[in-house]
């Protein structure tokens, strides 16, 4: 699917497709519809039967899929909402329980590509990475106003970045100059507060802080743990749930609600078991799948792609 300049390519379709398993007559939720390529997938899969509930907060993506899976009909309902919000959409719709739901984590090269969503260092643009535009806070939010405390908090816990307090510190002391409005700006400031030596490792020196700052943003890994929960309590029994996730704060997620469902506690052991007596389900995956070097090749953002599936019993 070529638009805008860029290729829409779903990651790790065939294992999403196989694993998900969707039958003829079910219902599934693609919780991350974006711009509906495993929702395509998926509904050939069901013969066109069945209904496919899709969300996303970005209602440009939305659109996308819309044109995308006009031809399924009334199979398709498209929701404008986080998947945070999984279990209210479906009490609105009359729905008590789906036999699959999938989530893919990824940023979709509709935001990558675009620079006036701001979500990339590779391009200049606004400062806003936004997945849902109606929301109030957003990326210039977020580097103009936190404090240099907080910021470097959310640098160091959500981009992973050892360098987090010198960033910080070089982020307060530009904005007291003026404003820090675009994303090249930000990430020069960011390149300039990283040792040299140390900006000639790990790629492109400020992929680490956007990443923070759009999690920040977004407040992706609530919406995780919110979704996952959602997911589980309304999966019927035999049904399966499907992630992708491209980073290890998602994947740890995915990872330990998964291990717990399945019996496999990751409580601390310093701490008293928290995980309940939940539901059995059966892991789908023995470890994370990972894309071939085929697709890898055919389609680089898949490269950091980590696919889990479990089935409930």
């Amino acid at each position: 699917m070529a638009e805008g300049g860029y290729r829409h390519v779903p990651v790790l379709l065939r294992e999403v497709v196989e694993l998900l398993d969707a039958r003829p007559g079910a219902t599934v939720v693609d919780a991350t519809v974006g711009e509906g390529g495993h929702a395509e997938a998926i509904l050939e899969r069901m013969g066109g039967s069945g209904c496919l509930v899709g969300l996303d907060r970005d209602e440009e993506a939305l659109e996308r899929s819309r044109r995308r899976l006009e031809r399924f009909g009334d199979a398709v309902v498209l929701v404008h909402s986080p998947f945070s919000r999984l279990l209210q959409v479906l009490q609105e719709l009359g729905v008590e329980t789906v036999e699959g739901v999938l989530f893919d984590f990824g940023v979709s090269a509709l935001q990558l590509e675009v620079p006036e969503r701001g979500f990339s260092f590779r391009y200049p643009g606004p400062l806003d990475m936004r997945m849902d535009r109606g929301q109030a806070l957003d990326a210039w939010k977020v580097v103009n106003t936190y404090e240099e405390g907080e910021l470097a908090r959310i640098i160091r816990e959500y981009g992973e970045e050892r360098w987090a307090s010198r960033i910080a510190r070089r982020i307060v002391l530009e904005r007291e100059r003026a404003p820090i409005d675009t994303t090249d700006r930000l990430a020069e400031i960011v390149r300039e507060a990283i040792p040299a030596p140390a900006r000639r490792r790990g790629g492109h020196p400020a992929r680490r802080t956007f990443q923070a700052l759009r999690i920040e943003v977004n407040r992706e890994l609530d919406e995780i743990r919110q979704g996952l929960e959602s997911a589980w309590e309304v999966l019927a029994p035999g049904g399966r749930m499907v992630c992708i996730a491209y980073h290890s704060l998602e994947d740890r997620l995915v990872k330990g609600f998964f291990a717990g469902r399945a019996g496999r506690c990751r409580c601390p052991v310093e701490k008293r078991c928290s995980c309940g007596d939940q539901e059995p389900a059966r892991l789908l995956t023995s470890g994370a799948l990972k894309p071939s070097p085929e697709e890898v090749l055919a389609n680089p953002r898949a490269r950091s792609a980590r696919l889990r599936a479990l089935e409930r019993r």
